[in-house]
């Protein structure tokens, strides 16, 4: 497999000038992650401690094997919601290693209001099991939640993907044979009951843990009963009354350990075999993505230079490379596996969209997982490619991509608007992981095009009212459209409603991607087939 010859200079002047945007927006990513993970008032942490608990992430990291990667997911997720009330959606998901086993653990951060549930809490506890399900990963909850935030129970209870659903996905991972353990640490109230009671196995802790489809205080309110936590739904009453519990532990720390022997019982996984190669660093050093990365989100760059700081030995062999050039197609290996590479170089046209469907199926022929790397502004428009078919085009990628069953990861590496976002394997289209750098821009169109769009059609409302606007007040109307659509594009934003699985620092995305990719060979390959490409 032929190494990729990199064209960069990293002594030019425009390298600097991306390198030093670049790196100052991953200093700004890494300044709000360790705000959402450790930033909390002084209360919140001597409450717990008061209580004799460990910190969420010190539970994490006694129950994760020593010095073995936790990949955590959407660190930033609410960091724009809530007034800043709910950092990381007020939980901690993440992939990692317990007793040798592969598993994905959703942790409750009880430093944040008791650990209550808001509307992105329950969208993130949501896809926790959602990737168990796709990629049959063990589920090791870590409970110790008030419940519902009340204050908004109409976000959290009665639809289809609220937290019922949390529950239903629960019940179809025990039926597929995806084990779950329920550590219970604090409260377990209400619905967040049924998550130790919905495990196959689950261990409370003695004076903490508490399960009850209702606390002390709505006992009273409904009953007139005055009964304390522990006599209600603690470890004692529930190891040797009710048998919702299995085992009671005295400590956090005990509980853990029984967690990790129990976990240590379960049979190996068989993974799923697809092609490898020993395992070689990029040729190329990956802290050059700085450079490579534009500060523009309308400057286009060669993605060749990012998969040459992604795949191993910086090795790619390129598919077709002289047809259909805006898409670049071939294959490489990240951490030793063989994956297919799909990036963008420009806009998708004719010739670019079938090459890209077909490289899809020939992928998919040999059972080799797809990375799609975006940077994408649509599919061409314009009458010539309409008559050129397009639309059916687009189509055929489209429906390769979506009904491929091997694994696929994105990740969105610069710009991703229009439908190209669709046939690059967006969020709807059930990439096992989807990652974002802190570049990333997201939306139906640009901002510019959006604004103007807008101002035209604000314009024609205008003269309908039969008067001539200004040229201040076109300015001043064009400036406040595009800085609302700006805001809604920001990778901020999109992390922030769980649009990706987490914001990465490009420098840490090969790693990231060995652990998915690792991570997704538990699950069996899907049943290959497509439905009708409209020829």
């Amino acid at each position: 497999m032929p190494v990729i010859k990199s064209a960069l200079r990293t002594s030019d002047a425009e390298f600097r000038t991306r390198y030093l945007h670049n790196r100052a927006l991953a200093k700004e990513l890494h300044e709000r992650q360790h705000a959402s993970r450790h930033v909390r008032p002084k209360r919140d942490i001597d409450r717990l401690r008061t209580q004799g608990k460990m910190l969420p992430r010190e539970r994490i990291e006694a129950l994760l094997d020593p010095g073995t990667p936790f990949l955590e997911l959407s660190t930033l997720a609410a960091n724009q919601a809530y007034g800043g009330e709910s950092p990381g959606a007020s939980c901690i998901i993440g992939i990692g290693i317990v007793s040798g086993r592969e598993v994905i653990i959703h942790a409750d951060d009880s430093t944040i209001k008791g650990g209550a549930w808001y509307p992105l809490t329950i969208k993130k506890i949501l896809r926790c099991l959602e990737i168990a399900l796709e990629n049959h990963l063990p589920v090791v909850h870590l409970c110790d939640s008030a419940g519902g935030f009340l204050q908004m129970q109409s976000e959290l209870f009665p639809d289809r993907y609220m937290a019922g659903r949390m529950f239903r996905n629960q019940s179809l991972l025990s039926k597929r044979g995806i084990k779950q353990l329920a550590l219970v640490m604090g409260h377990c109230t209400a619905g967040g009951a049924y998550i130790p009671a919905l495990s196959d196995y689950n261990v409370i802790v003695q004076g903490t843990g508490a399960v009850f489809l209702g606390g002390p205080p709505l006992v009273k309110a409904a009953t007139g009963a005055v009964v304390s936590a522990d006599d209600l739904g603690g470890a004692r009453m529930h190891t040797q009354v009710s048998g919702v519990c299995d085992w009671a532990a005295e400590t956090e720390a005990e509980a853990i350990a029984i967690g990790r022997e129990i976990v240590s019982q379960w049979e190996p996984v068989r993974k799923t075999i697809i092609a490898t190669e020993p395992i070689e660093a990029p040729l190329y050093d990956p802290d050059e993505l700085y450079g490579i990365i534009p500060d523009d989100i309308k400057k286009g760059f060669d993605m060749r230079e990012v998969i040459a700081r992604l795949v191993d030995g910086s090795r790619f062999q390129e598919y077709q490379p002289a047809y259909g050039p805006t898409l670049v197609c071939g294959f490489a290996n990240i951490w030793g596996y063989r994956i297919g590479i799909l990036a963008n170089n420009g806009i998708l046209f004719n010739d670019s969209t079938l090459k890209g469907a077909h490289f899809i199926e020939l992928c998919n022929q040999n059972n080799t997982p797809m990375l799609f790397l975006q940077n994408i502004t649509g599919y061409m428009v314009g009458s010539d490619y309409e008559r050129a078919g397009i639309t059916k085009d687009g189509a055929k990628m489209i429906m390769a991509q979506a009904c491929s069953h091997v694994p696929k990861f994105t990740v969105m590496c610069h710009a991703s608007f229009g439908a190209g976002n669709y046939g690059m394997c967006g969020r709807a289209f059930d990439s096992r992981v989807l990652f974002s750098w802190p570049n990333h821009q997201i939306g139906v169109m640009g901002g510019e095009q959006a604004a103007n769009t807008l101002l035209e059609v604000k314009l024609r409302q205008i003269e309908r009212e039969g008067r001539e606007p200004g040229a201040d007040e076109l300015r001043a109307l064009r400036d406040t459209t595009l800085a609302a659509y700006q805001s809604q594009l920001s990778a901020w934003h999109s992390t922030s409603e769980l649009w990706d699985d987490g914001l990465l620092d490009p420098v840490d995305t090969r790693n990231a991607l060995g652990i998915a990719i690792s991570a997704s060979l538990n699950a069996p390959l899907g049943q290959p087939g497509y439905g009708v490409l409209r020829l």
